[in-house]
């Protein structure tokens, strides 16, 4: 078994980035005789230009606290041009919303110091072991997607005269060049329906989504229009920005708004021109690039207050597509909640049912989070209810404040479950929960987190107190 895992190790590079070169060493040390190549850097920006130049980084280990850019903002930077890039975050000085904040931006997991160097070994493991198994259920995906590829709206749930209207429209300049302006709330699903317009358009080529808030301006050119080998510190060969990437297919602006006005001006250019010319080159490169851009912000008052331009906006809003929040369509609430139950039910378990009061409740939410948020709660149901009907305490169960019991001794140190099975404690309940849902999520200790509303530290120490913590991931 060790032979395995030092042959799995072979096969990738992890990154360690700390400011501290005495820690720079320990843990290249430790990596080193763990079977692993290693790269260190000194700080976030010399990280990033070891990831631009080298495909084989497998996972980054970083420091909290650098001088120059902070933890938190290496991997928001990673993510976005790596999204593949596992991350295992460090500090001396953490909190459970210092680690909440870095399980947000990407982390897999985070170690306070001091730790011991088995942590550290432990640590990655897990982080990768959870790669590995989302990496088969993303291909799994790809390939049912792939099947039922050519099914009309197979990702949409649209009983409202609203979301119908909406891909009425989608369908008619589905197959046209024209760009596409996508507007909503945070969550209503705008890249779904990108994808869409993507799929009924005809082109041949992929889809490339950039998310324009996630990456620094110069960064930010270099991903967008590629570069040449040489046109920086670290860019040790040629790369395709996503404009390339995207060859006769379509890409995604996605939170347009956010993109610095020094950009604004030459994607507007490119817009033009249909031509870019990569960082450090020379020659223009023509395109055949369908582009559809995605906005939560009102752009009339960002052009406004100087910060979008009003050209680019009139270049971009040709086809103007507003999709409207979930709390305007309430018809969609429940079909939606019974599409995402039928998603995520337990494999080999009939799907469970709404109850009545669940569906009132449902459709009273006001759902800020919109779809995505109704998304997550009917996962996090669907991992939780054990019976036949998702109840309003399934769609709220957390730790602080379980679901009502039907019954409790006068001292409340033992109650009956809520499928009438053998009585247990609060602490056996809470345990049981803890241990399905990392079953669930392959070991994976974010995951956890987030179906069950707590802390990713929470659950490591609530791992320990369960003796578990040396198993977790295998």
């Amino acid at each position: 078994m060790m032979k395995d895992n030092q042959n799995k190790r072979q096969s990738g590079i992890i990154l360690v980035v700390d400011d501290e070169p005495a820690m720079r060493m320990a843990l290249r040390e430790v990596l080193t005789r763990a079977g692993w190549q290693v790269e260190t850097a000194e700080c976030g920006e010399a990280a990033l230009d070891i990831l631009r130049g080298n495909d084989t980084v497998r996972l980054m280990i970083t420091d909290y606290r650098m001088g120059g850019m902070t933890g938190l903002e290496l991997l928001a930077s990673a993510r976005a041009l790596r999204p593949a890039l596992r991350s295992i975050m460090m500090t001396a000085y953490g909190t459970i919303e210092d680690a909440v904040r870095a399980m947000k931006e990407g982390a897999g997991d985070y170690l306070l110091k001091p730790f011991s160097l088995d942590d550290v070994l432990a640590a990655v493991d897990r982080v990768l072991a959870a790669s590995e198994t989302e990496t088969v259920e993303k291909e799994e995906k790809i390939t049912e997607n792939n099947v039922n590829r050519n099914s009309d709206r197979q990702e949409f749930v649209a009983s409202s005269a609203a979301l119908k209207s909406i891909l009425a429209l989608a369908d008619e300049i589905a197959d046209a060049d024209a760009t596409v302006l996508l507007t909503g709330e945070s969550g209503t699903g705008k890249e779904v329906v990108a994808r869409y317009i993507h799929r009924r358009s005809g082109r041949r080529g992929p889809f490339v989504a950039l998310n324009c808030a996630a990456l620094p301006e110069g960064l930010l050119e270099s991903e967008l229009f590629g570069h040449e080998k040489g046109a920086f510190t670290g860019a040790i060969l040629s790369r395709k920005g996503r404009f390339e990437q995207a060859a006769g297919g379509t890409l995604l602006l996605d939170e347009i708004s956010e993109m610095p006005l020094a950009l604004q001006a030459k994607l507007l250019r490119v817009l033009q021109e249909k031509e870019i010319v990569p960082v450090g080159g020379n020659d223009p490169i023509k395109l055949d690039v369908r582009i559809i851009a995605t906005t939560n912000r009102q752009l009339e008052r960002a052009i406004a207050d100087g910060q979008f331009r009003h050209d680019l906006y009139y270049r971009l809003n040709v086809i103007a597509l507003p999709i409207p929040p979930l709390r305007e369509r309430p018809e969609d609430i429940i079909p939606l909640a019974e599409y995402f139950i039928e998603k995520y039910r337990r494999p080999n378990r009939p799907a469970p049912r709404l109850a009545p009061e669940t569906q009132s409740w449902l459709r009273e939410n006001a759902w800020p989070g919109n779809v995505r948020e109704l998304e997550n709660m009917i996962e996090r149901a669907c991992l939780l209810a054990r019976g036949e009907s998702v109840g309003i305490a399934d769609l709220q169960l957390n730790f602080t404040m379980p679901a009502p019991m039907k019954e409790t001794t006068e001292a409340g140190a033992r109650i009956v479950s809520m499928d009438d099975s053998e009585p247990e404690t609060l602490e056996e309940m809470e345990r049981r929960l803890i241990l399905r849902t990392l079953e669930r999520t392959g070991g994976n200790r974010t995951r956890t987190a987030d179906l069950l509303g707590v802390s990713v530290r929470t659950i490591r120490n609530k791992l320990n107190q369960y003796g578990l913590c040396a198993v977790e991931g295998q």
